[in-house]
């Protein structure tokens, strides 16, 4: 039956919760794990793991970018380089303004993991385990599928078109190989070995780094989100029993009833409010990161393209599948949670509640307004992360491309 709120140190009532948490949070922990951001109860020397992944997570990090901004300004001179590179100081300085975000925001993350423990202990019907479980498995999948894009689209990055440029000749006929991360040579030669094959890996490090901040972020959002939805499920059901009461305590009365189920609603918003701290400065760095991002793909593919060059058309098509997929999915989960919180209201206009006592439709009519303001991610509480919101960016990049094309064009016929 269902039972009052309860507090973390209520015994579980779900036999299966722990076999029901491993299911919905295997990969995102393990891919949060990389990075230091999943809250781990550890003992002894094992403590003080995420904090040595953090401090060296944010060296490769900061070292790369670094690296990046003074080749741009101290050697490069060639433009199209210059445009190139600059593309990647922009994604590295996104991965790393969203890594210390979340790290800003580390408490809020692991209270709103307990409380996804707390609600997966205390779920006893089997039905209202099952919302769950169905919710569940979309948040996993989601997690699956932006770390297969995210992990995909750079591996091209750092082998295929690492590879397919070789290396060069320079004008005192010196062998230069190539670096996917351009580094500053007065820091240290880096042509020599063994530097260069141990900065080589210390950029696949860094590569990894990135593309785990990258799926960790829509991961949490999707966990966390998927959740919502499964308790905003849970909470219809209680409405579709309102009247009935055959699995609510006997005792209770339409009136007690009712007090559950706001209370079990008004802990959702509290839950979804705090996601929604959590998640607003990485989802704005996200939302505007990935939008310059995708400008410089598409100008890269545009010359590529010119330039006969197959393997770098490859590499950055793939790129741009990855991020454009990405941030669709993250939008898609904004777009999920506030569908389904909106749906509370019709649930209560659903029910037979002219079959209540006249005060407790008013409670339902109390709980209708509340669901007019459904729950939402917000991009630095400036815009609303949802499908309408990436239609609204994708025409935008549309016609940035467009006007990229025409300029490169032009300059083709003039020169």
């Amino acid at each position: 039956m269902h039972t009052p709120i309860r507090n973390h140190t209520d015994q579980p009532r779900n036999p299966n919760y722990e076999k029901d948490i491993v299911y919905v949070t295997k990969y995102l922990k393990r891919i949060l794990n990389i990075v230091g951001i999943w809250p781990e109860m550890l003992i002894g020397i094992g403590r003080f793991l995420p904090k040595i992944s953090m401090i060296l997570s944010n060296f490769l990090l900061v070292f790369f970018e670094v690296q990046c901004v003074l080749h741009v300004t101290f050697e490069q001179k060639d433009p199209m380089l210059r445009m190139r590179i600059l593309g990647l100081a922009c994604h590295s300085l996104v991965c790393l303004l969203k890594y210390w975000a979340l790290i800003m925001r580390k408490s809020r993350i692991k209270f709103c993991i307990e409380e996804v423990y707390t609600d997966w202990k205390q779920v006893e019907l089997q039905t209202d385990r099952t919302l769950m479980l169905k919710y569940g498995k979309i948040g996993r999948n989601l997690t699956i599928y932006c770390a297969l894009f995210a992990y995909c689209g750079n591996i091209f990055y750092v082998t295929i078109l690492q590879y397919a440029i070789g290396s060069q000749i320079d004008d005192d006929n010196c062998t230069i190989r190539i670096l996917m991360y351009p580094m500053y040579s007065g820091l240290f030669d880096v042509q020599k070995s063994p530097i260069y094959e141990i900065v080589y890996v210390l950029q696949c490090i860094a590569t990894l780094i990135l593309n785990t901040m990258t799926a960790g972020c829509c991961g949490l959002a999707a966990l966390f989100a998927t959740h919502a939805c499964g308790q905003i499920d849970v909470i219809m059901s209680q409405l579709d029993d309102l009247v009935e009461g055959k699995f609510f305590n006997k005792d209770y009365n339409s009136n007690n009833r009712l007090t559950e189920i706001v209370q079990h609603h008004m802990r959702i918003l509290k839950f979804s409010a705090t996601v929604e701290t959590v998640l607003q400065e990485v989802c704005f760095f996200e939302f505007i990161g990935s939008t310059f991002v995708i400008c410089f793909l598409e100008y890269y593919c545009i010359t590529d393209w010119q330039q006969n060059n197959k393997f770098g058309v490859v590499t950055y098509t793939a790129i741009l599948i990855s991020v454009t997929f990405n941030l669709f999915l993250l939008c898609y989960i904004g777009d999920l949670l506030i569908e389904k919180s909106a749906n509370i209201g019709v649930s209560c206009c659903m029910i037979d509640w002219y079959r209540l006592p006249n005060k407790t439709t008013q409670g339902v009519i109390l709980i209708i307004a509340m669901s007019n303001s459904p729950m939402k991610f917000t991009a630095g509480r400036i815009v609303y992360i949802s499908l309408a919101t990436f239609g609204n960016v994708g025409f935008y990049k549309y016609s940035v491309c467009v006007l990229q094309m025409k300029m490169y064009a032009n300059s083709c016929i003039e020169n």
